[in-house]
């Protein structure tokens, strides 16, 4: 077992000596946000290793601010928001080192009737349901997801008093790959990788970005689902270390005029015998399965795209001569292309890279395998690759904004054949709750235009 990781019975020995007395009990929102209880460690293992817990359903069928809003079936005035039960997954409970006397574990979310029925609006339910049907094909998804985040000097209280305005980066200019740069922050993000270590995390390596204040920590490649779980706990501790600093991080895909903040997704796939099956015959290119799945990606990818950029502000990151994409095409190696094959045997995999650090990692590594799946069981040919420079070409586009990316995932008949009504109902009207309340609020750069020159 990895260090920081728990079985039950060692819990249980650390409860009764007094060195852990809380367990966090999490799921993870539409948001991709870790919400839950703080729970007595003590009952955690008198009653909820047993029965389970119980939550509001409204934690599927609220806005980014927690707001009730309608249009969701599994929750609702006219349904009376009852509960719906977290279930543990004991497999991922860990110490959580950067709280004293504290471990967690991630639940997976059932309806309380039938009793253990799945609640499949769930995001870590959305992305089981995908895995399951890569079993079916005798295959298993590994993934690394690389997330930026940018760090600033002011703590989050003091961001929120001042608006979000005139906050202080960490770094002054460009660090991308500078020591220096990274130097100056060390005592920050030392920490949270060898408390992410101390949490179960293989922590690779930390390096500057382009924008002042970025950064990226990066973490060896799991199976999809530890590392979707992994991401959610890392985003939620990197900011909890953060503001226990004085410091505040932030995971916006956009923040300012300069670069934004990705996540970019690698896959790649094994049998069961645990063998790598995206190489080909040993003479460097891609197997036929893999030339289908990437060809199931460029397929999917406009209408997946609300997947992988979930928000308004998501959006303003597709930007030309950025490094995010704006072209629905592939290349080996090439970081002007959506999605980019890189790696060499047993390495070999494929680069999804239109996520912002905003994504929520179950449902855009869900929407990959389920794009994926959907080449392969059709047989996809795969197009040849794009060479040169993609943000000149005449390749399709990755859709420009939410509106019209919800479109495209609310028409879509593979996403439907795929996820299913319920699922793309739900995320579609999620989007629509954030496409209204965008349209109905008057912003500062309306203000700086219209105030007097209009």
């Amino acid at each position: 077992m990895r260090a920081g990781m728990l079985g039950v019975a060692e819990l249980v020995r650390l409860v009764d000596a007094g060195t852990v007395d809380t367990v966090l009990m999490a799921m993870t929102d539409m948001q991709g946000r870790l919400q839950g209880k703080r729970c007595s460690a003590r009952y955690f293992v008198e009653e909820v290793l047993e029965h389970a817990t119980e939550a509001c359903n409204y934690l599927l069928a609220v806005d980014v601010e927690m707001t009730t809003v309608d249009g969701y079936a599994m929750s609702s005035w006219d349904t009376g928001y009852g509960d719906f039960v977290l279930r543990p997954d004991l497999a991922t409970l860990r110490m959580v080192p950067w709280w004293p006397g504290t471990a967690m574990v991630l639940c997976d979310v059932e309806q309380v009737e039938p009793a253990g029925t799945p609640a499949v609006a769930s995001p870590r339910q959305v992305l089981r349901s995908q895995l399951d049907r890569l079993a079916a094909h005798g295959l298993r998804a590994y993934v690394g997801t690389e997330l930026e985040f940018l760090v600033f000097d002011d703590s989050y209280e003091d961001a929120f008093r001042g608006g979000y305005r005139d906050l202080r980066p960490a770094n002054q200019y460009n660090v991308d790959y500078s020591m220096l740069g990274t130097a100056r922050i060390e005592p920050l993000l030392r920490r949270i990788r060898n408390e992410m270590a101390g949490a179960g995390m293989y922590v690779e390596s930390a390096k500057g970005e382009c924008n002042p204040g970025q950064h990226e920590i990066a973490f060896r490649y799991d199976e999809a689902l530890a590392t979707c779980d992994n991401h959610s706990i890392y985003k939620t501790g990197a900011k909890e270390i953060a503001a226990q600093d004085g410091r505040s991080i932030s995971f916006m895909a956009k923040y300012n005029e300069r670069e934004g903040s990705s996540c970019h997704i690698h896959i790649s796939l094994r049998n069961e015998a645990g063998e790598p099956v995206f190489a080909g015959d040993g003479t460097g290119g891609e197997s036929e399965l893999m030339r289908h799945f990437v060809a199931g990606q460029l397929d999917c990818l406009r209408e997946f795209t609300y997947l992988l950029a979930p928000n308004i502000n998501s959006y303003k990151r597709f930007q030309a001569w950025s490094f995010a994409p704006t072209a629905v095409a592939w290349g080996r190696d090439n970081r002007t292309c959506s999605i980019r094959v890189v790696g060499h045997g047993a390495s070999l995999r494929l680069e999804n890279r239109v996520p912002g650090a905003d994504v929520n990692p179950y449902l855009a590594v869900a929407g990959v395998i389920a794009a994926g799946l959907h080449g392969i069981e059709q047989r996809l040919p795969l197009e040849p690759e794009f060479h040169g420079n993609a943000y000149r070409s005449n390749r399709p586009r990755v859709p420009r904004t939410l509106r019209d990316a919800a479109q495209l995932f609310g028409d879509s008949k593979v996403a439907r054949t795929a996820f299913g009504d319920e699922v793309v109902r739900h995320y579609r009207n999620a989007a629509q709750v954030e496409l209204d309340a965008y349209d109905a609020a008057v912003t500062d750069w309306e203000r700086m235009r219209g105030f007097e020159r209009l």
